[in-house]
């Protein structure tokens, strides 16, 4: 049968001769899951398996994860045994591969005694070649004897952050996994997990007793998706608006309590959706019955608290929606990243409400006191974030020590341009910052947002600050739309939190801009704004950019719809969810390339040697007669590019873009970024994002154009400290945050410059 020619594997070199290893995976890929060539790292991450090595592989979600571990084993002698926190995870991934001709089975509660004797025969013929496994199961001493008298490939942890007490999800019974390494001494141990910072990362090896493991981390980045925050303002009619763009496409929507969960559900089923909702307060059944209806497509949408979706493996989400602000950064990653799973296009919405602090501080209320101090400060974080005035794509991977060369273009509403700006914002930060000031830098934002706009309360009047001169300078604004003015300035490096009470302190940038040194943005929302013509919007008169184009190009959108429906019937034949059949990216392959036989049907990524036997027949009549009936070609040359999206790292960019070029003779003259804002019109991360592609273009080593001597000297000595200038949060760590991300940037690219020359 005809295959694709395999691409050149997509992933970091590795020392050894590893062809043959590479082309046993490459075959497995291509038998069973239809694949030609490997995502960013899976390569790696797979021949460190086959090798015998121990590995911690992190990779976002979508990224790949899974096949890391599951075409190894094919490649093995004995059963790889994976562990699990969620049943629903095992029975999705058990059903998924079994569909691809794969041997695998899980033991949990939900089996009878018959099926769990049937494994267990199974396990003692040799017949398996993967068993999942909850933590918790691992503690039958008669398991573990069964498990070796099989013969163990391997272990794979997944979601191994649950081993952290750093990590956001921990479970006890993942911290017990170390006893792997003394039952089975000679077994390899790899873990897998899409979310863990560098201290996590520390802790899993560590717990684990990985010896001298592979560390594989990817990029953060999901290009695919677009994120966007707003202010919640008639929330039933926001989220409309984004299901009616998505109608028959599957989304989650994340509330913070059980009660809106509720309330939001019963709401959009008022106005004709159908969801489900999905929380801790309902039975068992009816949260497993609801998730199966998601799964399944029987609905379309499921809202529902944090409670849900780790479990889930559907990768057709096609947008997710945040009611509340998540708890911190890390969930905010896992709960989106559930998105677009698939590598196509997904939305992510965030709708921000004055009430979401307090909710929360209400649920840390019981947590012991070092825990509820943590999570305050991922929440604050996650609000730092939301208040953000740079690319959200660049904030989200900064925060795992990551970085892009290049703002990501149109997949933010920043970079959109959908945010709109005070035109005139200097004096209104000048006005915050002067009551900062005046107030002795004492305070938090709430508080310096109760002064601004007039509010005379107890602890004001107490304080004697309704007699400051900076008392009611702001009270034809509402207290939400300062405090997002003081976020604003936070992120831009004008103010810190400071100490345990998050009281807020100028820096030396702030001070600046006291001075009229310096430039600022300061965001609006149109639900906010008051018809004073000092605050009209930046953009008047601009109306938000069209949605991205679904990528379609090529895609009998018809034909689509019929595979779509076939898809469902055949996934209810067997019980199935409908992505365990296809997923829509192979569908979209399928009714672009239009094939009619065997041999342009295993041409379609996604379709392997099992699937082609048990629908190929199906799907091929589909094709045939909706192209007959419709007059349109059929066997379609595949195109020289995929619309499929891999993250494969910060976006690549060969040479300047053309936007960027234009400024360049600005930055060689020595025009500062502040007067290259001025002058462009351009924003003030699009512009620093200018001058990075400026540096590296020109190989610039000198930085004292935009950075003062003082703080350049103490950047590269902190480098020279640590010993490395690969990544920048440890360099701001180690300077204790005193110097911004983006003066770091500028440096420490002059740094790698002059160690190229040198070179």
């Amino acid at each position: 049968m005809a295959k694709k020619t395999a691409a050149p594997p997509v992933s970091p070199s590795v020392p050894r001769d590893d062809t043959a290893d590479t082309a046993r995976l490459l075959a497995a890929l291509q038998m069973h899951w239809g694949y030609d060539e490997f995502r960013p790292l899976q390569q790696a991450a797979m021949l460190s398996v086959l090798q015998g090595e121990d590995s911690l592989v992190v990779l976002p979600t979508g990224g790949g994860k899974s096949l890391c571990y599951q075409a190894p084993a094919i490649c093995m002698d004995g059963v790889a045994v994976v562990i699990s926190p969620l049943i629903s995870l095992m029975k999705d991934q058990v059903d998924a591969l079994r569909a691809n001709g794969v041997p695998s089975a899980f033991i949990n509660s939900t089996l009878t005694a018959q099926e769990k004797r049937d494994i267990a025969a199974d396990l003692d013929a040799k017949r398996l070649k993967l068993i999942y496994l909850a933590p918790e199961g691992l503690d039958s001493e008669r398991l573990i004897k069964r498990l070796r008298d099989a013969g163990v490939s391997f272990f794979a942890i997944d979601e191994a952050h649950c081993v952290s007490h750093w990590g956001h999800d921990f479970r006890p019974h993942y911290r017990r996994l170390k006893f792997l390494r003394e039952q089975f001494p000679e077994v390899g141990i790899h873990a897998f997990t899409a979310t863990a910072n560098e201290r996590v990362r520390d802790d899993i090896i560590e717990q684990l007793s990985l010896r001298q493991p592979q560390v594989l981390v990817g990029s953060f980045d999901r290009p695919n998706l677009t994120y966007r925050v707003e202010r919640r303002n008639k929330l039933p009619s926001q989220i409309s608006a984004i299901m009616e763009r998505h109608k028959d496409q599957a989304g989650i929507i994340y509330c913070i309590s059980r009660k809106e969960v509720e309330t939001v559900s019963t709401q959009l089923n008022e106005m004709g959706y159908k969801t489900r909702p999905y929380h801790a307060g309902l039975s068992d059944e009816d949260r497993q019955k609801h998730q199966e209806q998601f799964i399944r497509d029987e609905i379309q949408t499921i809202v529902a608290t944090v409670a849900f979706g780790m479990g889930i493996d559907k990768p057709d989400v096609r947008y997710v929606i945040h009611a509340g602000i998540p708890k911190s950064i890390e969930h905010y990653q896992q709960e989106t990243g559930r998105a677009g799973r698939d590598g196509l296009e997904a939305e992510c919405w965030l709708f921000l409400s004055g009430k979401d602090l307090q909710t929360w501080k209400y649920i840390f209320k019981d947590q012991p006191e070092a825990v509820r101090k943590a999570s305050e400060r991922s929440l604050l974080s996650m609000l730092d974030y939301a208040d953000g005035v740079v690319c959200r794509h660049r904030a989200l991977v900064q925060h795992f020590g990551q970085d892009l060369p290049a703002d990501c273009g149109d997949s933010c509403d920043l970079c959109r341009g959908e945010v709109t700006f005070v035109e005139t914002p200097l004096p209104t930060a000048q006005k915050i910052l002067s009551s900062i000031h005046r107030q002795g830098e004492r305070f938090g934002g709430e508080y310096t947002a109760r002064v601004l706009t007039g509010n005379s309360d107890e602890r004001v009047t107490r304080n004697g600050h309704e007699k400051l001169s900076t008392y009611g300078l702001l009270k034809d604004q509402t207290m939400s739309v300062v405090q997002d003015w003081i976020g604003d300035l936070l992120r831009q490096g004008f103010l810190e939190r400071d100490g345990e009470y998050q009281t807020l302190t100028i820096t030396p940038l702030g001070r600046k801009l006291l001075k009229s040194e310096g430039t600022v943005r300061l965001r609006i929302a149109v639900s906010d704004q008051p018809e004073s013509s000092e605050f009209q919007r930046a953009s008047s008169g601009r109306t938000r950019r069209p949605e991205k184009a679904d990528s379609m190009e090529g895609v009998d959108a018809g034909l689509f719809e019929e595979l779509k429906h076939l898809r469902l019937e055949l996934a209810r034949e067997r019980e199935v969810p409908p992505y365990i059949i296809f997923g829509d990216s192979a569908l979209r392959e399928m009714a672009r390339l239009r094939p009619t036989d065997e041999e342009g049907f295993l041409n379609v990524r996604g379709v392997g040697d099992k699937k082609c036997a048990d629908f190929g027949e199906a799907f091929l009549e589909a094709i045939t007669t909706y192209c007959e009936e419709n007059e349109v070609a059929t066997d379609v040359k595949a195109a020289a590019t995929r619309t499929i999206v891999w993250t494969t790292g910060p976006r690549p960019r060969e040479a300047a873009s053309s936007s960027a070029l234009k400024v360049f003779p600005m930055f060689e003259a020595g025009v500062s970024i502040a007067e290259v804002v001025g002058k462009t019109g351009r924003a003030l991360s699009t512009v620093q994002g200018y001058l990075g592609e400026f540096l590296r273009s020109r190989k610039i080593i000198d930085p004292s154009p935009w950075v003062d001597p003082a703080t350049a000297a103490r950047v590269v000595t902190a480098c020279e400290e640590i010993g490395s200038s690969d990544r920048l949060t440890p360099i701001f760590e180690h300077l204790g945050g005193t110097v911004n991300y983006e003066t770091l940037r500028i440096v420490v690219t002059c740094l790698r410059n002059q160690k190229v020359d040198e070179e």
